[in-house]
């Protein structure tokens, strides 16, 4: 898919993502950053709201699915999503996920053999200080679009 496009999909495409100022920060094969700015998505104690935070976790798996497999043959699935929250953010927070050129081949192949590739990220949310406030573990697929 092209990069471009997917970035901007991933920000404008599903609503609540979209009101909630996530932005792709950078996209290539194999690695995306995204950021999720703490003004708007504060909550009631004036730390960000436990949503935006998940939000921010649960989106860059399937930014990096995107970026690293044909969207005409496969599309992803989140399976199971855990965030843990550690520090209260107070300034906008980035998280980076990143699968290699090893594991992308890996996955593919066992989509076209089974159908569907599952496997597992994990990730850090920091703050603009490099402070690690929450961290996630996600589990994830890619599926083989019928053919």
């Amino acid at each position: 898919m092209d990069l471009t496009v997917a970035k901007k999909i991933l920000e404008t495409g599903i609503r609540f993502v979209a009101n909630s100022g996530l932005r792709v920060v950078e996209i290539e094969r194999g690695r995306v950053k995204c950021m999720m700015p703490f003004k708007d998505n504060g909550n009631h104690i004036g730390t960000m709201y436990a949503g935006a935070l998940f939000t921010l976790a649960e989106i860059p798996g399937g930014a990096l699915l995107l970026s690293s497999f044909d969207t005409a043959r496969y599309y992803p699935v989140v399976k199971e999503l855990n965030l843990r929250f550690l520090k209260p953010a107070k300034s906008d927070v980035t998280v980076e996920l990143k699968l290699d050129e090893s594991r992308i081949a890996e996955l593919q192949t066992q989509a076209d053999t089974a159908g569907k590739a599952e496997f597992v990220l994990e990730a850090e949310l920091k703050d603009t200080s490099g402070i690690v406030v929450a961290t996630s573990h996600g589990v994830y697929q890619i599926r083989a679009n019928a053919r």
